[in-house]
């Protein structure tokens, strides 16, 4: 892709609204928290204290919008109470020495970059401490009045906390639509596989509905029962259907079999959908009779014999369950001993500082993020010192804001600030003008900005920019600013900051492009190795480690959506490919995923652990485990992997079960050849037909123009 291209294509996905389920009533709440701060610092401090109460109340506001599945009011008080230290550590050095505060400002933004290596919302927190901190520490004139600032920076962000917990909504709502959309997922992956059989399943929702499973002790005694068991039925309800819809392993392409399969499929969907409505809205489960009659049909072992008739009885039981789990109040309150539990903000810290270690590696896209996000701070700092205009923080805050880790996001995003900022200011100057608005109803117009941003955060973060300038703005104007004092400066110095975070990102970059083969590497042995441990527990079922297998699964699916996020980020950055072209990357993605289903069929058949061992599986493990380790690293160095040993080992095997192990292992090296097949047909970079403008391409993370 060009640079003209994908800076058309930023701009205009920066500039996209789009349509998203609105909560108004947290909305509302969050708005009531930031108009008690902003009222009761004017009433009883001035101001200043309540433009520092505000700058908390608006944070900790923001971060419980974040998509953590942490509780709200921990977001809250971790976002009042950092910046409430960081605003006041900021103006204890920086009002001792200018070169001082650069020193901090250094610090805090390389800290800042860093963090998104702990996760998003642990960056959007520490990036809007640093840009919410240009700002505070410009407020105090002496070390007392920045104690006090700070304290009421951290009210804020108790208050938000506190009104979180004394009026809650839609409890444990983001937890039951992350179950819900997993067991919707599964339906809509039911009525797909009667059209085809072979069908593919995303994992994404089933991978949410576990992090939002993932829950603290104190959630682990509260949690509703109908949001405790049926995750789990999900994750085996999926390869019973997939079992039950293959026609190599399940039954027949056509005939009788095929048709009742189909209506299997269609009750399972009915069911499924059922009882995702159900725990959705805290419902009774309704389910229409002709599925369960269809479930419930006397005749299967007639219709079906062998395998295909195991899993329709298993598929019914399963089934069963979850109408069973998602009914409310029919189940019981998990043990938090038998809960994945997730660390206290405490015990995280040790893991996040590995995490930030872990990044400081020549070549990490984190630590580069770090680098630009440390640069371009500094340097906004000192033009907009160096600026006649005032206001000096505005450039690196607007930096600071719009930076992420990879291209796309930030210039979208610094489209999206500076579109957003010229409506915003434009629409608060007219109500200005027009209306003249006092300190008490500038504050006002504040909170009224603030609700709309939090009503419409998820429509597009330039909406969101419309709202905030126009909020900062009648900010500013409780203190007694004119418009024409702060409007000009604020415009042009977002412009400034916003042309900083993309330069930094064209001179300094962290292509996701480049390492699209390391990527496909990690797939291609995540695979092998999830497969080789099925087949483990097939060579020796009664000594295999059983939750060896899940963790390997667990690792596919990490590596796959890594696979999938990669691709979508480089699909937009100004390179060409370097050793795989697009093509090849979809025909690749697809033949693993096939690969990873066809090891999901094995894993449907494991055999008991009194069962005898299955000749040949040992082997053929070995085999396959050996080879994907030797192909990784082939496609990491740019060569095509060689599956000899597999095919060596599937010839040899002697396995006495054709129909399901035989089958399945042909599947997999079949969908390993696939995976060289798409490496061998592809383009070279030079012969890449992709349109590109500028100089030849420089080292993969080297500068560019």
């Amino acid at each position: 892709m060009s640079w003209v291209r994908a800076l058309k294509d930023t701009a205009r996905s920066g500039l996209r609204v789009e349509r998203a389920r609105l909560q108004p009533l947290i909305a509302l709440r969050a708005a009531v928290g930031l108009a008690i701060v902003i009222g009761a610092g004017l009433a009883f401090l001035g101001p200043g204290s309540a433009a520092s109460s505000a700058f908390g109340a608006y944070m900790a506001a923001i971060a419980t919008f974040q998509k953590s599945w942490r509780p709200r009011p921990v977001l809250a008080l971790a976002a009042g109470l950092t910046l409430a230290a960081s605003t006041f550590i900021g103006y204890l050095v920086g009002a001792s020495h200018v070169l001082a505060f650069m020193l901090l400002l250094a610090v805090w933004s390389f800290a800042a970059g860093l963090m998104w290596a702990a996760g998003p919302t642990a960056g959007m927190i520490a990036s809007g401490n640093v840009a919410i901190m240009l700002v505070t520490i410009t407020l105090p004139t002496s070390v007392p009045q920045a104690a006090g600032h700070a304290a009421m920076i951290a009210a804020g962000g108790v208050v938000q906390a506190l009104l979180i917990v004394l009026f809650p909504i839609r409890r444990w709502g983001a937890q039951r639509d992350a179950l819900a959309d997993a067991l919707a997922a599964e339906a809509d992956y039911a009525r797909r596989l009667r059209q085809d059989p072979v069908a593919s399943f995303d994992p994404e929702p089933l991978m949410k509905a576990r992090a939002a499973a993932t829950v603290t002790a104190r959630q682990a005694r509260r949690r509703p029962a109908e949001l405790h068991g049926a995750r789990g039925l999900a994750e085996r309800i999926r390869p019973v259907l997939a079992l039950l819809a293959d026609p190599a392993v399940g039954a027949p392409a056509e005939g009788p079999a095929r048709d009742r399969v189909r209506e299997l499929l269609a009750a399972a969907g009915s069911v499924l959908d059922a009882a995702a409505s159900a725990i959705r809205h805290g419902e009774a489960v309704r389910v229409p009779a002709p599925a369960l009659a269809v479930l419930k049909a006397p005749d299967i072992a007639e219709v079906f014999k062998g395998a295909p008739l195991r899993a329709a009885r298993r598929l019914a039981a399963l089934l069963d369950d979850v109408l069973d789990t998602a009914e409310p109040g029919s189940g019981r309150t998990a043990d938090p001993g038998e809960s994945m539990l997730r660390p206290t903000l405490p015990a995280l810290a040790p893991m996040v500082l590995a995490s930030l270690r872990a990044e400081l590696r020549p070549g990490s896209p984190i630590l580069r993020h770090a680098v630009r996000v440390t640069a371009v701070a500094c340097v906004g700092y000192l033009i907009g010192h160096a600026l006649p205009l005032g206001h000096a923080y505005w450039a690196p805050m607007a930096s600071v804001m719009v930076m992420r880790p990879d291209f796309t996001q930030t210039y979208t995003r610094a489209v999206a600030r500076f579109a957003g900022t010229l409506v915003g200011v434009a629409l608060a100057t007219a109500v200005v003008q027009l209306a003249h608005p006092g300190m008490y109803l500038s504050g006002l117009l504040a909170v009224v900005s603030a609700g709309l941003m939090y009503t419409f955060m998820r429509t597009g973060y330039a909406v969101s920019m419309v709202c905030v300038s126009a909020y900062v703005v009648f900010l500013l104007g409780m203190g007694g600013a004119r418009w024409d004092q702060t409007v000009p400066d604020r415009v042009t110095l977002t412009l400034l900051g916003g042309l900083l975070a993309m330069l930094s990102y064209a001179v300094y970059p962290a292509w996701e492009t480049p390492r699209l083969r390391t990527r496909l590497a990690d797939w291609v042995a995540a695979d092998g190795r999830y497969a080789a441990a099925v087949l483990e527990r097939y060579a020796d079922p009664a000594g295999a480690r059983r939750g060896e297998v899940r963790e390997a699964l667990l690792a596919v699916r990490d590596a796959r959506v890594a696979w999938q996020e990669a691709v979508e980020r480089a699909a937009g950055e100004p390179v060409r490919h370097r050793g795989i072209s697009r093509t090849a990357a979809e025909n690749a993605g697809r033949a693993l995923a096939a690969m990873g289903r066809h090891a999901m069929l094995l894993e449907a058949h494991l055999p008991d652990r009194a069962q005898a061992p299955v000749p040949g599986a040992a082997e053929l493990a070995r085999a396959l485990r050996e080879a994907t380790e030797a192909g990784a690293k082939a496609v990491r160095e740019r060569g095509v992997p060689d599956w000899g040993g597999v095919r060596t080992a599937l010839a040899d095997g002697d396995t006495p079960d054709p129909g399901v192990l035989r089958g399945a292992a042909r599947q997999l090296l079949a969908s390993l050849e696939e995976v060289s097949e798409a490496l061998r047909a592809q383009p070279g970079p030079e012969s890449a037909n992709e349109p590109r403008t500028g100089p030849p391409a420089g080292p993969p993370n080297g500068p560019r123009p």
